[in-house]
């Protein structure tokens, strides 16, 4: 008899519109963060070992410069002049290698022999975002782990394997290759184990460990001062209109697609944040509408509500009724919300898969669903049975 009489009291049109409402913000929020680790893994593989807002320079090659070489490197008061513009954050430098490096292998039947010329490089390890275990040096061992730009790998699939008739390799594959490297300068050799612990997308050099090249320099490089050929340059603000101004007017060379990129990345962040908190600002609206509603309908029915207490009905018996409509529609809006981001998750990702490589990822918004279906119903179970109890001690 008690949900008979309480059930006059709803509204269904009230509630359809919240469940349409909640629905509507709950599917934005889904599908934003589906979109968030979807393409995390994308935007990862082209940052994945040179931090995201650095960048390297040199100055453009011209037929003078060509016939000048000092023309090509940085000076001191260049350095400075770079050091005191508002959009840079910090100047560093390449490290070089000043001996003479080879590396080789004995050959076996997977990997041929071979036997060539290499040389170092190396930056200062916080401009790497780069968690290899391997990635360190100890004076102890005598290994070398190396990091090569992937468009190395890539020219050698697609370029001397298919003329050498020699196998393709992939990434994880040529990371298990153990090769030999022989160093020799000052009267001194010395071979040295090494692998290839990561690859490159930002940066065209091949890599060592920061400290080892200093070492080694010390003990087998001519001990000269060296020139300043190329710059890493990281950016307070990657997305200032100042910054290709001011590398256009000093002719300096720059990886624009690398800071596009990262315009790119920033923006879409931004847009991320942006459509994120409109769809907040959706599901709160929708929770205040019903809870305006809920109000009404308690003070419309005022006097019912304080008769039902006189008659023996305690506040969680008047509250149930009020508390079970708010549960069933906030759940079923809910899981809605989750289908629908399901159904445009696939949608989306039938059209990505076309244009780029995906790793199928981890979603957390089966999680997020509950933590937001669980902080709805606990607001309602407080509040509802709040403002019964206020009403009913009146």
């Amino acid at each position: 008899m008690l949900y008979k009489l309480q059930k006059k009291t709803i509204n269904p049109v009230q509630i359809i519109g919240y469940a349409i409402t909640l629905t509507v913000g709950v599917s934005i929020i889904l599908i934003l963060f589906h979109l968030y680790f979807d393409l995390k893994g994308l935007f990862n593989k082209q940052t994945d070992v040179f931090n995201d807002n650095a960048v390297v320079i040199s100055k453009e090659v011209s037929a003078f410069k060509s016939l000048n070489k000092n023309k090509i490197y940085f000076t001191d008061k260049e350095i400075a002049n770079l050091k005191k513009q508002p959009f840079v954050k910090n100047v560093s430098y390449f490290n070089f290698a000043t001996f003479k490096i080879n590396a080789f292998t004995n050959g076996r039947k997977d990997i041929p022999k071979f036997y060539t010329d290499l040389f170092f490089e190396s930056v200062p390890n916080n401009y790497l975002d780069f968690t290899n275990k391997q990635w360190t040096w100890e004076s102890t061992k005598k290994f070398i782990p190396i990091i090569i730009p992937e468009n190395y790998l890539k020219l050698y699939n697609f370029g001397f394997a298919e003329s050498q008739g020699l196998p393709v390799l992939s990434k994880n594959t040529i990371s298990e290759i153990d090769f030999n490297v022989q160093i020799s300068g000052n009267g001194n050799t010395a071979i040295y184990s090494s692998k290839i612990v990561g690859f490159s997308n930002k940066i065209n050099s091949i890599l060592v460990p920061d400290d080892f090249l200093k070492w080694a320099n010390k003990k087998y490089g001519h001990g000269n001062k060296q020139k300043v050929s190329r710059l890493l340059l990281e950016f307070s603000n990657p997305n200032d209109t100042a910054i290709l101004a001011f590398f256009n007017d000093h002719n300096y060379a720059i990886n624009k697609d690398k800071l596009e990129f990262s315009k790119l990345l920033f923006f879409f962040k931004s847009l991320f944040l942006f459509i994120l908190i409109i769809a907040i600002i959706i599901v709160l609206l929708a929770i205040a509408f019903v809870l305006l509603s809920i109000n009404l309908i308690f003070q419309k029915n005022k006097k019912m509500i304080v008769n039902l207490s006189h008659i023996g009905y305690t506040t969680k018996q008047i509250a149930k009724f009020y508390k079970l409509v708010m549960f069933s529609t906030t759940i079923i809006a809910v899981f809605i919300a989750l289908i629908i981001s399901y159904l445009v998750r696939n949608l989306y990702l039938q059209k990505l898969k076309d244009l780029f490589e995906m790793e199928n990822s981890s979603s957390f918004t089966v999680y997020l669903a509950l933590i937001i279906l669980v902080s709805i119903l606990v607001i309602y179970h407080f509040l509802l049975n709040r403002k019964v109890a206020k009403i009913t001690k009146l």
